[in-house]
């Protein structure tokens, strides 16, 4: 890996998200080497995403380059690499581009999409937890509008007009509530000899209601927007397989649709070397105590979404969202910079800021306490807050100049296929 020797301890932290990104910005000035690995070299403002996928956004405006973070301090360093085992015994980590050895070790690796062992879904439906998987689905939506509009096959063009999202949480929620805009407001104009009322937007959820993890008054009112913007919710029903272009279900409904999109969950990414019984099992991620070290270690901490604490507050673990991240980066920084000095750590405790999604212009939900907020007022809470927790001032602007552009012309700029995308199952029949 090419780190030089020092005589400082050496801090390694695994994963620039929330958490990670967090932590590092705390550390670099410290007394430690620290030593941040990621397999981008870039952070990724994730509750964007689904911008990036609906074409409001381009992709560097919601990424962050990791090295911009590491250069500020004189004993820092940045690897691009993928991280394959952890040995906690020779406090090693091997890697596709060497090892390297620690004194503490930071894992903060995040989630990654759950299917829950359905093959068939895994395989042929679209997901949206990194920038490359944002690209796909803009590319694979644009792409199948350009089939559309050439074909005469009514039910094949109905087909690639049909968009089915699986997971009525906040990113399926707000990528509906997405996609439906560009229906309504952009797409008739840049394809004037297409019958957009053909284009059919399914949002299916398991649950009861949409954005379950809310309140009942934000599930609502976001049904409402959701409604009103044209999108067709089914509760209570949940996505069995998805082959050939066919959407099954646990119930009768069925659809034929080119697009399937699954928000239906995530699980923690843990990394391979670290015994199983460490793992919280429904959820895949680490076991921590109040001070975020992993059970049985006091050298190795895990932090963000891979990071499972209990409290009384939260007996289930606390939710796999930004704030968590953020605010267990921050505390763990100064629960190592008193380590280092011989001080006692302390405990963390979660303080809850809120929740909040969006559905489009104007439309949003916003929880902060007893307050309920929807509509125009919770879409300028959430617009401002996501602007102000983007990393770089340069990201702000850009993402702030785009959403002001937007909102004055009901235009996307960024309705580019830049990079083809190609269904697994096509590729193979290619080859």
């Amino acid at each position: 890996m090419n780190i030089p020797f020092s005589n400082l301890p050496r801090l390694v932290i695994i994963g620039g998200g929330f958490a990670g990104v967090a932590l590092a910005k705390k550390l670099v000035k410290k007394d430690v080497q620290l030593v941040v690995i990621d397999k981008h070299n870039y952070h990724t403002f994730q509750p964007l995403l689904y911008q990036v996928s609906t074409a409001s956004l381009e992709p560097d405006s919601i990424a962050y380059p990791l090295r911009k973070i590491v250069k500020k301090g004189k004993n820092t360093y940045f690897r691009m690499a993928e991280v394959t085992a952890v040995d906690p015994v020779s406090k090693r980590i091997s890697t596709n581009i060497g090892d390297i050895s620690y004194n503490y070790l930071v894992i903060a690796t995040g989630a990654r999409t759950n299917f829950f062992g359905n093959t068939s879904i895994e395989a042929n439906a679209m997901q949206m937890k990194n920038l490359p998987q944002a690209l796909d689905l803009r590319s694979l939506m644009l792409e199948n509008l350009e089939q559309a509009v050439i074909t005469e096959d009514e039910d094949k063009r109905k087909e690639l007009m049909r968009f089915v999202l699986a997971g009525a949480g906040p990113t399926g929620v707000e990528l509906a509530g997405g996609i439906a805009e560009l229906r309504q407001n952009v797409l008739p104009r840049d394809y004037p000899d297409m019958d957009f009322s053909e284009m059919e937007i399914h949002l299916i959820e398991g649950g009861e209601r949409v954005l379950s993890p809310m309140s009942k008054h934000s599930s609502k009112k976001a049904t409402q927007f959701l409604e009103e913007l044209g999108v067709t919710i089914h509760l209570n029903t949940q996505v069995a397989t998805y082959e050939d272009n066919l959407v099954t279900t646990n119930t009768d409904l069925s659809l034929q649709a080119a697009t399937l999109i699954w928000s239906a969950g995530v699980t923690g990414a843990p990394i391979p070397g670290l015994p199983e019984q460490k793992l919280f099992k429904d959820s895949n991620r680490y076991s921590v105590n109040q001070y975020n070290q992993i059970e049985g270690y006091e050298d190795i901490f895990a932090i963000g979404d891979i990071a499972y604490m209990e409290t009384a507050s939260f007996p289930k673990g606390h939710p796999m969202v930004a704030q968590p991240a953020i605010q267990q980066g921050n505390h763990l920084a100064e629960n190592i910079i008193r380590s280092l000095h011989g001080k006692a750590m302390e405990p963390f405790s979660y303080f809850d800021k809120g929740s909040m999604a969006t559905v489009g212009r104007n439309k949003a939900v916003v929880d902060i306490g007893k307050l309920k907020f929807g509509g125009f007022f919770a879409w300028f809470i959430w617009m401002s807050v996501h602007l102000l927790f983007l990393v770089g001032f340069r990201n702000r602007f850009v993402t702030f100049f785009n959403w002001v552009y937007n909102y004055i012309n009901f235009d996307k700029a960024a309705r580019l296929i830049v990079r083809p995308f190609k269904k697994r199952h096509e590729f193979i029949e290619k080859v």
